[in-house]
């Protein structure tokens, strides 16, 4: 699996890439041909909260989330936690269709 981290308009310093990187590497654990991994890092308009959007690029489909948080680390916990739950979803949907 591919994971691209993107901070707009700010450098996200190695710690943070490293958390993200960390996290959304243990969706492997649920989802074995995950391709892609795009992770977004921004601010909301308003500077209080940090964004961030996450794009899974699995066969055949596409996983999006987006949450805001006070620290971009629950953001992201907040996103993986879902994004876990939406490829056990998705495992077990492509199961039955092959059974």
């Amino acid at each position: 699996m591919e994971i691209r981290i993107q901070s707009v308009k700010f450098d996200a310093d190695q710690k943070l890439v490293d958390f993200v990187n960390k996290k959304v590497i243990k969706l492997k654990r649920f989802f074995d041909n995950i391709i892609l991994a795009e992770v977004v890092l921004s601010f909301t308009p308003d500077h209080d909260n940090k964004k961030v959007h996450i794009r899974l690029n699995i066969p055949g489909n596409e996983l999006v989330i987006d949450r805001n948080a006070k620290t971009f680390e629950k953001a992201v916990r907040e996103c993986v936690n879902i994004l876990k739950q939406q490829l056990k979803k998705t495992k077990e949907k492509m199961r039955r269709h092959l059974t």
